[in-house]
Parts: structure tokens; sequence; C-alpha cells
């Protein structure tokens, strides 16, 4: 049976520019509606969070995080600063891509504020709103206030409210009476955390952070594709491996087990000698991957083989076609993809663009002939229109300096009063000292104008020649139509072979060169362990040389700091959120990776957020309807200005505030006793 097409082509879509919308009026009655902006490092989110109906309850605005200034055209236009979807696309080298954040942390507060200014545009400019804003997890003191600062001092808002994304998901999505415990693990962009829930409470001692996310797993993506296809090398962008890793990329359920397992594997793979019976390759094996075999037969194959040498039952086994691939979904995902057949079946082609015009196709010399005669019209044209904007710009020019000159033609007596001042006004503005200056100026310009006109004229001639001289000329004949002599025919035939003229070669046609190979298969990518590399790297960095832990230890280190009643209860809840755990497959990897760590019969449970990249937006319009009427988790301009740009007021899905602690001074006591010694005295110092 013949394997599907699995051919995709990329789908290379340009953002659409954001409109811009008026608030409806239940946004501002009876009181300003919150607006919510979650401030993520690869897409803003804004919109209200308004209990009116007529509000969408969704967000009206969504663009990546990015700006971009133009280096200006080369007719004199100024440099012009974009934002987000107004960009179109992000690959081409004129814009010079730069984002606020440093990993998930906004850092460029110039940039930060371009993307405010086109979230207020866009939204209709209401800056008089509350505003609910995401932060990082253990976000600098440093990185709020400066946030602070830029909301107060510049938009003038009336209050503000701090939160991590990843907690307003795990807030929007809570199955239990809040406050409920839990297990987070977010997965973003540039970041990946672990995060203890305790009570509704964030515990922010035992957070755990993974400097890797999409970001990297898309650059990792791109070079594994540019090293295996380098005749593409400028054709595999980041934009293309970002659409790769959404929609054609998976987790592996195991991606790759111990070296005791692969050696293993040999057994998979000479499945068919192990079956029947063969003491040679039963006894190369260890005695460890004797028991793993034992147990694979004990499991898949049936509960009456025992062991390797009983080839009746293995081989009446064997026979059965679904055995094998039930065997072969117990493999190692890596070595799965060795087998021809699977990889025809699950390889995915991805198209890229290309042109079905050949390089190197020859053309016609009459066609040659053609385009050349054509390239010459388009430049005789051309020619002839910039000589006549020549010809009326120098024309303007020459019949304003005759109207200067003309006080210095006319007669005195015609002369009127106030018209020679006017003439040395208009040699002041013509950058001229005198009226012999002029005159040569003058001459200079009437002879250009001359010669333009000449020029014109002489086109025009050429044209009417080339177009009446196309016909091939005929040779003269012999008006008297004599007959040459003998003697003449006789002498020609004796030199003409010195003066033989030589012929031009006729050109004989070319066939169209056919193609050797298939264009568009050789413009295709072949996605086959690299749908499952490049998103591995979250669960082992050491694929792109990383010196960090996977999700897995990562994870089992937090639980580590518990005792074992609370790391029972965080495990009942371990929650997926964020953009990169979208992928099919993440769910059923951390549950065997908890499979593993935990002890034997002990009970867990993972689930993942309903909309991973939007439950952030959405948890934070629950909190805000729910909090619109409250002081709680609200800094106002007055908290703002009493204590700082880096307060912070808790609620269930903040940071913890941490206030910055200056040391105290110790009291400069040598000083005392010195500064009392000189001054008691004074008579003693004269």
């Amino acid at each position: 049976m013949a394997a599907p097409a699995r051919v995709f082509a990329f789908r290379d879509a340009r953002w659409a520019p954001d409109p811009v919308l008026a608030p409806s009026a239940a946004v501002r009655s009876p009181q300003p509606a919150p607006l919510i902006i979650d401030n993520g490092s690869f897409q803003t989110r804004a919109g209200w969070a308004c209990p009116d109906p007529s509000v969408p309850a969704e967000p009206l605005l969504r663009f990546r995080s990015l700006a971009a200034r133009s280096r200006g055209a080369r007719g004199g236009a100024g440099a012009e600063t974009q934002v987000g979807n107004d960009l179109g696309s992000p690959e081409p080298l004129r814009w010079l891509l730069r984002s606020p954040f440093d990993r998930n942390v906004p850092v460029q507060l110039e940039l930060q504020e371009l993307l405010f200014d086109h979230v207020f545009q866009r939204l209709g400019g209401c800056v008089d709103h509350p505003i609910v804003l995401t932060e990082a997890v253990c976000n600098p003191l440093y990185s709020r206030q400066m946030m602070s600062e830029l909301l107060f001092e510049c938009y003038q808002v009336p209050k503000v409210s701090y939160g991590v994304d990843s907690l307003y998901s795990f807030y929007h999505n809570r199955r239990q009476n809040w406050p409920c415990s839990g297990l987070v693990i977010s997965s973003g962009y540039q970041c990946t955390h672990i995060l203890p829930v305790l009570e509704g409470r964030l515990d922010a001692k035992n957070c755990k952070r993974i400097n890797l996310g999409g970001c990297q797993a898309a650059v990792y993506l791109q070079r594994l594709l540019q090293l295996k296809y380098p005749g593409h090398f400028a054709a595999i962008t980041l934009s293309r491996m970002e659409e790769i890793l959404h929609e054609h990329s998976y987790i592996a359920h195991d991606y790759i087990e111990g070296q005791s397992t692969q050696s293993c594997l040999h057994w998979v793979c000479d499945l068919e000698a192990v079956l029947r019976g063969d003491s040679q390759a039963w006894e190369q094996l260890p005695r460890g991957d004797k028991i793993l075999c034992l147990h694979y037969f004990r499991v898949l194959s049936s509960p009456f083989i025992l062991h390797v040498g009983c080839a009746q039952h293995a081989n009446r086994c064997f026979e059965l076609p679904e055995h094998k691939v039930t065997l072969l979904s117990k493999c190692p995902e890596l070595q799965k993809w060795r087998c021809p057949e699977y990889y025809e079946n699950n390889v995915h082609k991805m198209q890229l663009p290309f042109s079905n015009k050949l390089l190197g196709s020859t053309v016609a010399s009459e066609e040659k002939q053609e385009k050349r005669q054509q390239q010459l019209r388009r430049l005789q044209e051309l020619n002839a229109r910039r000589r006549e904007e020549k010809l009326q710009l120098d024309q303007e020019r020459l019949d304003r300096l005759l109207y200067v000159q003309l006080p210095l033609i006319c007669p005195q007596e015609l002369l009127e009063d106030g018209q020679m001042d006017q003439f040395h006004k208009a040699l002041v503005e013509l950058n001229m000292d005198s009226a012999e200056e002029l005159q040569s100026y003058i001459n200079k310009l009437s002879l250009s104008v001359e010669q333009t006109k000449q020029k014109i004229l002489q086109s025009e001639v050429n044209i009417e020649v080339d177009v009446v001289d196309s016909k091939p000329e005929t040779p003269d004949l012999d008006p008297m139509g004599s007959e040459q002599s003998l003697e003449d025919v006789e002498s020609i035939n004796e030199f003409e072979p010195l003066f033989a003229e030589e012929q031009p070669e006729v050109e004989k046609p070319v066939a169209a060169v056919q193609p050797v190979f298939n264009l568009a298969e050789y413009h295709q990518l072949f996605l086959g362990t690299e749908r499952i590399r490049a998103p591995e790297i979250v669960f082992q960095p050491s694929l792109i040389g990383e010196d960090q832990a996977g999700i897995a230890e990562t994870m089992q280190y937090v639980l580590e700091r518990y005792s074992k009643e609370q790391q029972a209860i965080l495990v009942q809840n371990v929650f997926l959120t964020g953009g990169n755990t979208m992928y099919p497959g993440l769910k059923a990897r951390v549950q065997k990776e908890l499979l593993e760590m935990r002890p034997f019969q002990s009970s867990f449970q993972v689930h993942l957020a309903s909309s991973p990249v939007l439950d952030a937006w959405y948890g934070a319009r629950d909190w805000a309807l729910e909090y619109m009427n409250r002081e709680e988790g609200w800094i106002s301009r007055k908290d703002y200005e009493e204590k700082g740009g880096e307060y912070l007021k808790e609620h269930c899905a903040s940071n913890v505030y941490v206030p910055i602690r200056l040391p105290k001074q110790a009291p400069r006591a040598a000083e005392a006793p010195s500064r009392a010694s000189g001054t008691g005295n004074p008579s003693e110092q004269a």
C-alpha cells in the first residue's frame, strides 16, 4: 500500500494592520472598565474587562511584540517606526526588528512605550482606565519600577495591577473551590517555569526557571534544516520554522532510553532472528536485556511465551501483522524513524515556493533581437522624456532671468520708479553680483536650450530613419543586363578562394531544455526526526549544548523540596499552560515522567489549559471583573507616589512583594569623641 502524500505548503501569511477601534459607551459608563494587557515576549494581547454583553469578552488586539525603524527611502523620506502587525512581515531585511524583552523581562522601556502607544491608539486613545498588566515570575523590582513610572508619569493612568500570566491562566482554569494547590508548568517563547502553588498563593522561594522555550526551538530547527538543505539556506527562515513547530511538531512519548534499552533495541530490529529461536543471538544479550526481552514478550506478545527459546509460539505470534505494530509502538521514537515504512507514513514534506522557469533555458535569436529592440525603444523614450523635462525647466529659468534683465534693456524714460531697486533685489536673490554675471548666465542657458532642442529633433529623425530603413537593402542590378565574358568568369573563379566572405552560421532551433529532476520535489523539505528533535530541547537541553536541567529533572527537584504530604497535594493538579505547551503528546510525556519519579501506586493528575495561549488574558479579565470595586491588588497613584514604583499589592495571581531593604549605616562612634575633643577647649588649641 502506497504511503499517503503528505505535502504541505508554507502559508507565509502577511500581518494585516490593526484597525482603530472606537470604544463603546459601555466601556466608559457607569465607570471606566479595566484594560487588560497581556504583555508577552512573543505576542501582546489587549482588550476590555466589561460585564456588558455588547463588549467582546476576548482580546481586541493581538500583535507580535516587535518594533522596527525603517532606514528611510532614497528620496529623502525620514525613518518611520512601525509596531506589531503594521510591519507586514518580519522577514524582509529592510526592517531592523527590536524587542523590549530580555528573556521574558521588559528592559527596553522606550520600545515598551511604542507598544503601549500602539495599544492605546488602536483602542481609541483611552488612557484614563485602570490597567491590568502581566509580568514575569519574580519580576525584578527595577523592571516594575520603570513600568510603573511609564504608566503613571507618561500615560497618567488612575491605577494599575500586576499579575503573573501563568497564574492568571491557572486562576481561569480552576477546577476546585478557590484557593487550591497545584504545580504549574508554564512554557513560553523565551522561558519555561515550574511554579508551586499552595493554598492559592505562589511559593516564590521554590520557583525554578529554564531558559528555553519556543524561540530556541525555532532556532535549533532552522540550523538542522539549513545543514540538511544547504541549497535552500535563505528560504529556511525563522517564520517558517515557527510555522513548522506550531503545526507539524509533536513531543515524543519516549524519545530515547538508556544504554541498556538501546542494546535491547538490536533485538527489536533483528526481531526475526530472535523469534526463530536463534540461541547465539540470545546468548549475546546481557542479563538485563534478556529480562527486558522477556518483559516485552509477556506483556505484548502472548501470556504463553516465557522465553525466546519457545520458537513455536513466537512464530505463531509473529505471523500477525498487528503484533509487529504493537511491538514497534513500544520502541523509542528515534528507533521508529529507522523503519522505512514508518518513515514513509509519517514524514511531512514542506513545499517551498519555486518558479517553473529554468534559469539555463535558451532563447531564440529572434526573441533576443526583439527584446533588444524593445529595450532600445524604452531607453529612447526615457531619454526623450528627460530631455523634454530639462528643456521645460531651462526655458522657465531663462524666461525668469530675461524678466529680471528687462530694466537694463528698456530705455531710461520708460522705467518706472523703484524698478531698478527691484532689479538689484532680484540679483541678490539669484546670488549674483553684477549685470554682467546675469548676462553671462543668460547666454549659457540660451545655448543649453538650443542644444536640447537640437537633440530632441535629432532623436526624432533617428527614430523615423530606423522605421523607414527597417526593410533589408537589395543590391542594384546591372541596368544594361550585359553578360560576363568567359575570361572574366575564369578570373573570378581564380581569386574566389582568397576573397570569399565567411557565411554566417544559421542558428539551429534549440529545443526546450527539459529538467532532469522534479523541481517541486527539489524544493521540498522532508521533516522526519526534526519533528520531534526541536521540541525535545525543553526535556533535554543538552541537545543544543545548554548546561541546564530539563522539565522532568526540574519538576523532580522542586517536588523534593516539600514534604511527602505536600508533594501528594501538588501532583494532584499538575497544570500545563503557555504557547509552548500546545505540542501534541506533551501531556502524555509529562504523565510518563511523573510515573517514573513518583512512588509505586501513587496517584497524580495532569491538566492542560483550555486555551494555553489566551487563558492568561481570560484569567486577568476574570480577576478584574471580580476585584473591580475592591482595593485589593490595585496600585493607585497615591501608592505610587508614597511607596515608589517598585511597590506591589499582592493578590491571588501576583508575585510576592519583597521590598528593598537598604543596610543601615553604622554610627560613626570614632569620629564623635575626636570632634568633641577638638571643639571642647578652645584655649588649649590656642
